[in-house]
């Protein structure tokens, strides 16, 4: 479990000559640092100085610590996925029937790979909100941690996007690539524009 694994072991993984984990588990844990950085950023937005933003900041830091636990998941995820496309192209196809439900079976693989990226494009994009509400009551002694968050979101939503691409390609049913289509219509490059917005607002509050 990526979750509780040390952070050398994940790497030595990452690094080794095997199919998981892959891009897909390091784009989910971009977003999941993404998170954790507006969390912190959040936590150091506290106390007596910023009690009229209080209400504000509890949201941002209930829903940023939420989607640490789901951008974890979603590695977790990923990597169960990808593992599913690469058992399904070992099944044995020696009778047409045995092609047939192979090829079925890679099908369904593939969608569910697609599915766990999806659905991190658009929490990448929760991320970059969340950091952007935060931008203008957070403690100016962390605020580049606000641009820190920003880009961690965007690396995991580009990331995402091309996770997407190759498992897309490779569907053959119609619907379920327009529907993989629609479930990220446009918002991995609405993510960068705000990730990039934000990380230009922190670098020119802190050069003045």
């Amino acid at each position: 479990m990526i979750s509780s694994e040390s952070i050398g072991s994940y790497l030595t993984r990452l690094a080794a000559r095997q199919p998981t984990p892959g891009g897909g588990a390091a784009a989910a844990l971009h977003a999941a640092q993404g998170a954790a950085l507006v969390a912190m950023v959040a936590r150091y937005t506290t106390g007596a100085k910023y009690e009229p933003h209080a209400p504000l900041v509890q949201r941002i830091t209930t829903a940023a610590d939420g989607l640490i636990d789901e951008a974890l998941h979603l590695a977790e995820a990923d990597e169960v996925a990808f593992q599913a496309v690469i058992d399904s192209y070992k099944l044995p196809s020696g009778t047409a029937e045995l092609k047939a439900a192979r090829a079925a079976v890679i099908q369904s693989a593939l969608i569910q790979a697609a599915e766990t990226p999806a659905r991190l494009v658009t929490l990448s994009g929760e991320i970059v909100d969340l950091a952007t509400e935060l931008y203008d009551v957070a403690n100016a002694n962390v605020i580049s941690d606000v641009a820190a968050a920003a880009d961690a979101a965007r690396a995991a939503a580009t990331t995402a996007r091309v996770n997407i691409d190759i498992n897309v390609v490779a569907v053959k049913d119609p619907e379920a690539r327009a529907r993989l289509a629609r479930q990220t219509d446009g918002i991995e490059e609405k993510v960068v524009l705000a990730a990039d917005a934000l990380s230009a607002r922190v670098r020119e509050r802190i050069l003045g």
